[in-house]
């Protein structure tokens, strides 16, 4: 199901994505030859003012066509005035920064839409007043833990707690009072959970020593999350706030990566492929629909902000091209060009194996 689910974001963004640069390119003037969903092999296709729109069968996306985007003969023959080489370089980046674009505000619209439906949000001092339905969730567990052992997931909800006479009841459950409690003694004690429509009694016995400390502990994260619900303009607001932070969070942990690339301390710990990817959406479809769909405005935004690096083959490196010819006035040759973004696709697939690589390391 997480694979599955992981297939149907991915290919929402790329849709995301691709539309941008075809609609831009389409209102500019710019011949567009296919714009398709999907990968071949092809299920449908049909041509309208001189778009082939295809539907096909690999359901990963999908990828748009546009006349010049590559540069030869034809393409770059003055004649062809719908040849994006041929139009200003003001509307070639409108063209290359519309996916980026169009996956920023697909991101604000899923965060907007998830704080009117009332998003899984921890409750802080800040938003308790707008926060409902509180309870305390487990967030993660730890490898071997006795927790992991018994199957506690993230996102199960603690309702209740025992061992012999001593009870904790709902009313009584914190996030603190869980974890005095647990840590008391090593005796064995009965959790009650609830996951979905299931409510689930689990046996299990604190051990010392699990995160580094004396106390016992069974091994879990927790915190108390409520909906964030919100009326129509305020989440719209709240969206956007979200969205610029998430931009800019993302934007600093991402230089902050290549930056350690450089200095020599650089690691995939904290980088996720396919493979990560596909855990990350386990987790988060847990929390429910309007958490996933959080989840899924945050790829939107990885996305984007990865696009917009200024490395071959991707759109920033297409939009620094442009840049350059812009101020030297000046068309770089396209023999050269190819070749630079040919390059860079190939150091991209690399990059890519090798994290999923690591991906799958870490999962045993």
């Amino acid at each position: 199901m997480s694979i599955l689910i992981f297939i149907i974001i991915l290919g929402v963004l790329i849709f995301v994505h691709e539309l941008g640069h075809f609609l831009v390119a389409k209102k500019s003037g710019i011949r567009v030859d296919e714009f398709a969903v999907g990968f071949p092999p092809k299920i449908w296709s049909w041509t309208k003012n001189g778009t082939k729109y295809a539907l096909n069968l690999i359901p990963i996306g999908g990828y748009v066509k546009i006349f010049g985007e590559n540069a030869d003969e034809e393409a770059l023959d003055p004649e062809n005035k719908d040849s994006f080489l041929n139009k200003s370089r003001w509307i070639q980046a409108a063209v290359l920064v519309a996916g980026v674009a169009f996956n920023i505000v697909f991101a604000w619209m899923l965060f907007s839409i998830s704080l009117m439906a009332g998003f899984p949000s921890v409750v802080t001092d800040q938003n308790a007043d707008d926060i409902k339905e509180s309870y305390v969730v487990v967030t993660s567990t730890y490898p071997e833990s006795p927790a992991e052992k018994v199957g506690l997931e993230t996102g199960d909800q603690i309702t209740g707690i025992t061992r012999g006479e001593e009870v904790l009841n709902l009313n009584d459950i914190t996030v603190s009072s869980i974890q005095d409690f647990i840590s008391a003694n090593t005796e064995t004690l009965n959790l009650e959970v609830a996951r979905g429509e299931k409510t689930l009694n689990l046996e299990l016995a604190p051990k010392t020593g699990i995160i580094g400390a004396e106390k016992p502990a069974i091994g879990i994260s927790m915190d108390r999350i409520g909906k964030l619900q919100l009326p129509f303009f305020e989440a719209l607001w709240r969206g956007v706030t979200m969205t610029g932070q998430m931009i800019k969070e993302i934007a600093f942990g991402l230089f902050g990566l290549i930056a350690d690339v450089f200095t020599g301390n650089g690691s995939f710990d904290n980088v996720a492929g396919p493979v990560g990817i596909v855990n990350l959406v386990g987790s988060a479809s847990n929390f429910g629909l309007t958490y996933l769909l959080g989840f899924t405005a945050f790829i939107s935004i990885n996305l984007a902000v990865l696009n917009i690096l200024p490395f071959p083959a991707l759109d920033g490196g297409r939009l620094l091209v442009v840049l350059i010819e812009g101020v030297t006035r000046r068309r770089i040759k396209p023999s050269i060009v190819n070749a630079i973004n040919a390059t860079g696709f190939i150091l991209l697939l690399l990059l890519m194996l090798i994290i999923t690589i690591n991906d799958v390391i870490r999962l045993f």
